[in-house]
């Protein structure tokens, strides 16, 4: 069977219809969903629930899966499958100002790092009733909609991404000491040009990235905090609403994204998650 693939939005995003993703794609269907990864920046795989392994052989499609930093959530057979449950248990357990939860933050995955996830995948095994969808924002499209000076004075500074900064209004997962060796801070630019297609993109973590090279703290703050108003808008949003079995893949280097947290207590919300590396095609 043919894969199709539908617009989710103006902004992002296609709908990937038909195929079994649960056994191994042929090279012609690998070809396919590679190119509109590329072109629609998010895809979104209509399927039934996957196993780990099985999770594991389709996100070999668009690179190398590579387990996460924090251990407690890798699968016991799979870390580079990391099970995330975010289920409220209890009424503490829900915030009552959502910008105290992490997942609230406007973000790109592990940008902390030297070497960053180009992608990610996750998986709905369980989902509330309502509330909880992934939002995502283009910052290639956010980068072409500023006027040239922006662009020349943007392209011209880098930023210091931390594992944790006193800008982001949560705090995240606390790290061992060994993981604490593993994430020092590290420098990137702050307009990421994508190391396949050539576009361009503002790179910006509210969770994670601290300021500016070169400028005073209030000064940075302001940079920073008129990026995030700018690639932030409605215009450059999709809103997913999950389904048990979807399958959402993105590319980091010109998305991020966000969690809507308001969602009931006591009905499960869990994901699997797997962070992507370079190409293997």
């Amino acid at each position: 069977m043919d894969l199709i693939a539908n617009p989710l939005s103006e902004a992002l995003g296609a709908e990937i219809i038909g195929g079994d993703f649960s056994k191994k794609l042929n090279d012609h269907h690998k070809k396919f969903l590679y190119d509109c990864f590329l072109k629609y920046h998010l895809l979104c795989l209509r399927s039934n629930k996957l196993s780990p392994k099985e999770l594991y052989n389709l996100a070999t499609t668009f690179g190398t899966p590579f387990t996460e930093v924090t251990r407690n959530q890798w699968d016991r057979e799979v870390p580079e499958i990391s099970i995330l449950n975010s289920t409220y248990l209890k009424l503490n357990d829900k915030p009552k100002n959502p910008k105290l939860n992490r997942r609230n933050g406007w973000h790109t995955d592990h940008s902390f790092k030297i070497d960053p996830p180009k992608a990610t995948i996750l998986h709905a095994h369980e989902i509330p009733s309502h509330g909880g969808h992934t939002r995502f924002c283009n910052t290639n499209k956010a980068y072409q909609d500023l006027p040239a000076n922006k662009k020349k004075f943007f392209n011209s500074l880098n930023a210091v991404h931390c594992y944790d900064t006193e800008r982001a209004p949560a705090r995240p997962v606390k790290r061992t000491a060994s993981e604490i060796k593993e994430t020092p801070d590290v420098i990137h630019p702050l307009i990421l040009k994508h190391d396949e297609t050539n576009i361009k993109s503002i790179y910006f973590n509210a969770n994670r990235t601290d300021r500016i090279v070169g400028y005073e703290k209030k000064e940075s703050n302001q940079i920073l905090d008129e990026i995030d108003n700018h690639i932030t808008q409605n215009k450059y949003r999709y809103d997913h609403k999950w389904n048990i079995g979807d399958i959402i893949i993105w590319d980091n280097r010109c998305l991020i994204h966000s969690v809507n947290v308001d969602y009931p207590i006591k009905e499960p919300r869990i994901h699997l998650r797997t962070l992507i590396k370079e190409n293997n095609i």
